[in-house]
């Protein structure tokens, strides 16, 4: 059987010029701080997951989303392969919560340029893309 890359779903949520991140747990990337998200299910729209996941995991509603960009993650010390289907949303209503505390620590907005470090690699990836959701085309 030949290995496939996974397809994921970032979504990038927006309010007052910043963005949510969560400090993972669990899984790989454990420790970094990355966007709430998922993997892509079958028959799936990319907006569609965007908001499963976003509600899954934060409690959070969120509108307007929109495909932003995508990176090809290699997580080589795990032997995984993502790609990572970039979605910038708004902020529509709730208060994040800690809805899967197997997988996230905690949740905090931060400005587009003071994020914490560690990063989880797909944000790294974007960085290096000098993609940026608040000036990037509607």
């Amino acid at each position: 059987m030949m290995n496939r890359p996974f397809v994921g779903v970032a979504v990038i949520i927006t309010q007052n010029k910043k963005v949510l991140l969560g400090k993972r747990k669990g899984a790989h990337g454990a420790g970094c701080w990355a966007f709430p998200g998922g993997h892509l299910e079958f028959n799936e729209s990319i907006e569609g997951c965007a908001a499963r996941e976003v509600c899954e995991e934060t409690g959070l509603c969120i509108k307007n989303c929109r495909y932003a960009t995508c990176t090809n993650d290699l997580f080589k010390d795990k032997n995984k392969h993502y790609v990572t289907l970039f979605v910038v949303c708004e902020y529509e209503s709730g208060e994040p919560e800690i809805k899967e505390p197997d997988k996230c620590e905690e949740w905090q907005w931060f400005s587009w340029n003071e994020f914490p470090t560690p990063l989880f690699l797909s944000l790294k990836n974007l960085l290096n893309q000098d993609f940026n959701p608040f000036t990037a085309e509607k």
